[in-house]
């Protein structure tokens, strides 16, 4: 059993909800946040009966500007401290990049990548002055993959997540804090079912998907290696060294091509912007 805490963000279901399961499973202890507070309560209770851990509950729009500086307060006014955290909220927009309203974009980036590094920002000197930490950030293949015809900003937000990662990776070296990017490709998880797209993920090949407790678990040990950068499943790893030996203009011409048929797989099974086109 174990005294630390785990920060999860977006931990209402898929691979948030997957990392809950597996730090309690550990005797973690947890501090959960989303915009469900129904869904979260569920999941708080659940675990904590079957683990015997604290769970806290705390319920958030990182869309608002405002909400990491208010999770942190609310944190500390709760008289807890942020051992490891783990930023995992996010979504996808599917269509070409003019089909939304600039507001639509200025709150993806907030949550895909502002709301990413400003939580991290909260989170590192506290584990610097402890000498211990660990911040995971759930980026994708998709950050290491070409460009694609659609989900324009997707992509690009998970490849500033992987560099932001690598780079605090390399400025918390030796101070006990492990930063660690995690590159998960196509990950089954109940968000299928929810989302009402299980009958479409069940027609791609098998050998592509990988099951959320096995991408959490070996995050997890990547994390603890202190390694900049994981990306699960061997099957992945192949993939992404066969991106990085593509000339920039086949890659392009081909991600072309795959888009169309790639995108009723990924982007389409992720939660979409409230907000209206």
């Amino acid at each position: 059993m174990t005294s630390k805490t785990v920060l999860i963000t977006g931990a209402s279901a898929g691979i948030g909800k997957c990392f809950a399961e597996f730090y309690a499973a550990k005797g973690y202890d947890l501090i959960l946040t989303a915009r469900r507070l129904d869904r979260l309560t569920e999941i708080a209770s659940a675990l904590s009966a079957a683990h015997g851990i604290k769970c806290e509950t705390i319920t958030a729009d990182l869309a608002d500007p405002a909400a990491p500086d208010a999770i942190w307060a609310e944190i500390t006014a709760r008289g807890l401290q942020v051992d490891v955290l783990i930023n995992n909220a996010g979504y996808g927009m599917n269509d070409h990049f003019v089909d939304y309203n600039w507001a639509d974009h200025r709150d993806f980036i907030q949550i895909m990548v502002t709301a990413y590094a400003h939580l991290c920002r909260l989170a590192l000197p506290a584990m610097l002055e402890r000498k211990y930490g660990r911040i995971i950030n759930v980026a994708s293949l998709a950050g290491l993959a070409p460009g694609t015809l659609g989900h324009t900003m997707y992509g690009a937000s998970k490849a500033f997540l992987i560099k932001m990662s690598e780079s605090l990776s390399l400025e918390t070296e030796g101070t006990g804090v492990h930063v660690t990017a995690v590159n998960p490709g196509f990950t089954r998880s109940e968000f299928h079912t929810t989302a009402g797209v299980q009958d479409t993920v069940d027609k791609m090949p098998s050998w592509m998907w990988m099951q959320a407790p096995d991408v959490v678990a070996e995050t997890y040990d990547a994390s603890e290696k202190g390694l900049a950068q994981i990306i699960p499943g061997r099957a992945n790893r192949i993939t992404a060294s066969i991106l990085r030996h593509f000339p920039p203009r086949l890659a392009l011409s081909l991600s072309r091509r795959r888009t169309g048929q790639i995108d009723a797989y990924i982007y389409r099974q992720m939660p979409q912007p409230p907000t209206s086109k």
